[in-house]
């Protein structure tokens, strides 16, 4: 892989990664741009002790545009977009509508592929391996900035999701704080620690969920390194976790056979989600989202450390079958209790049906 890192011309960064070490990336943005302005704050709510980010300048942020004003697209004669070059393998820059800016974190945009029309399902192993080490690189940066204490990449696919461009993308964004959900797992991974006298809850959810077989197991994919299973108490219509067998903290963590592996076991997750509800409905919006340990200090959870979580991956759809979506309603959006309509034995059993000949 090789990095190359430039500027955009209102100072943003811009990172390629390449496949190929030959590549010369000295394109410059010719785009009459002034200097970024943004108004992102971080307000914690009293009641319910979360973090909230308000960020009303992403009111004017692009929407929908036609094909060929794509601002994710590679630049082609007079046509600019963030994208100086005329090409692209994978490339990562600083979101010009950040929720989070400054002292409050960092948000990025991760294109996958410059190929419009793509979707992450229809990368070659290679080219999900290369993004996987753009993660990874950017993981690792991020960690280092005073104002990012975890690290999140995902995507979020499709217009149902909210997606507002087409093109083959998902962010990164690097949080001044320990998430909500986040601070939840590692308040049960310490409680589970101490009840069961230093056991690790990651580790044996995982082994509970491959030592089922049969009609009622809840596995999807069981590779040599990965393991992809519907959870027992999923949320979502369709929800699947991914994880790494050897249990790490993060994406640095992985060794050179968990990443080997891994566009082949992704790769084929997300074209199984395509499937699901049959050729009538090819496109899937999902949002796909890797947890990670926090890089800031963990010292409200007592007795747990960073090598105490595990780096998972977790998919899920909100459609729940064919035309109709999940719709988080007053249960959900006003209690944060899920009512989910598909059991998730049901749910592992048709992923199995769905898989590639």
């Amino acid at each position: 892989m090789k990095k190359t890192s430039t500027r955009l011309a209102d100072g943003r960064e811009l990172i390629y990664y390449d496949s190929r070490d030959d590549v010369v990336r000295d394109a410059v943005d010719r785009r009459p741009l002034d200097r970024t302005v943004t108004t992102s704050e971080v307000r914690r709510d009293p009641l319910l002790g979360d973090a909230v980010a308000i960020a009303s300048h992403r009111q004017g942020r692009t929407y929908h545009p036609p094909a060929d004003e794509c601002p994710l697209c590679p630049s082609e004669g007079e046509r600019l977009s963030e994208v100086p070059d005329s090409s692209y393998d994978v490339v990562v820059f600083e979101n010009r509508f950040p929720s989070l800016a400054g002292d409050a974190g960092r948000c990025e945009v991760v294109c996958f592929t410059s190929d419009h029309d793509k979707s992450f399902a229809d990368l070659t192993e290679e080219q999900a391996g290369l993004v996987l080490e753009a993660w990874t690189d950017r993981t690792a940066e991020l960690s280092h900035l005073d104002s990012v204490e975890q690290v999140f990449c995902f995507e979020n696919r499709g217009a149902e999701i909210g997606v507002t461009l087409g093109h083959p993308h998902g962010q990164i964004y690097g949080y001044p704080f320990t998430t909500p959900r986040t601070a939840l797992m590692l308040r049960s991974v310490a409680e589970y620690k101490e009840q069961t006298g230093g056991r690790n809850l990651f580790a044996d959810v995982v082994e509970k969920e491959l030592a089922e077989t049969g009609a009622g197991s809840r596995v999807v994919l069981d590779g040599e390194h990965w393991v992809a299973f519907v959870p027992y108490a999923a949320h979502w219509p369709y929800e699947v976790h991914l994880y790494p067998k050897r249990q790490v903290p993060d994406l640095l963590g992985l060794d050179d056979d968990a990443r080997t592996e891994f566009p082949k076991i992704y790769l084929e997750l997300l074209r199984r989600f395509d499937r699901i509800f049959g050729a009538d409905q090819p496109v899937t919006p999902y949002i796909a989202a890797w947890h990670q340990a926090p890089f800031g200090t963990l010292d409200e959870f007592e007795g747990v450390n960073r090598d105490d979580f595990a780096l998972h991956l977790e998919l899920f759809t909100i459609r729940r079958t064919s035309g109709k979506l999940k719709f988080l309603a007053g249960s959900e959006s006003g209690m944060s209790v899920f009512i989910n309509d598909v059991p998730p034995e049901t749910a592992a059993e048709r992923l199995r049906e769905v898989a590639s000949k």
